[in-house]
């Protein structure tokens, strides 16, 4: 029988990658702007393998100075994996909106996601929720541009 860790690990790349099949068929017509966030394309590097890992997001917050992101997991009590690779990697590549970004992620501080959260939760009001779901602290990952 599988652990019930993996059960959710396997629903979340099954959609993740439902999600990205959708959206290149589509030419970035459907699932664009899922809860009405655009789609975020970002790309860690595997703490453990090195190699590139893809996954899709939604950006609550993002101008040209950022792409705010929220480690949210649906208020999962394990932190999600691109989360865990950009704390040990922080270059990233993030596509929003047709461009693709060179950018440096890092952990929102306690008073930066204090001044954001309510931005946040007004994208989204599920983010709220997941919080709520979970003792962890769901952090929320500002992409700034690399020098």
């Amino acid at each position: 029988m599988a652990d019930q860790r993996q059960i959710p690990e396997l629903m979340f790349k099954l959609m993740n990658g439902a999600h990205k099949a959708i959206l290149g068929l589509s030419g970035g017509r459907l699932l664009s702007r899922p809860y009405g966030m655009p789609a975020v394309e970002l790309t860690t590097i595997g703490r453990t393998s090195g190699l590139p890992r893809t996954t899709m997001l939604t950006s609550p917050i993002h101008d040209a100075s950022r792409v705010v992101v929220v480690a949210s997991k649906g208020g999962n009590d394990q932190h999600p994996q691109w989360y865990q690779n950009l704390s040990v990697n922080p270059d990233v590549e993030v596509r929003i909106e047709g461009t693709t970004r060179a950018m440096r992620a890092r952990t929102a501080s306690p008073e930066e996601k204090a001044a954001l959260w309510p931005d946040i939760v007004k994208a989204y009001k599920g983010y709220a929720g997941y919080q709520e779901k979970t003792s962890r602290d769901i952090p929320v990952v500002i992409c700034e541009p690399r020098d």
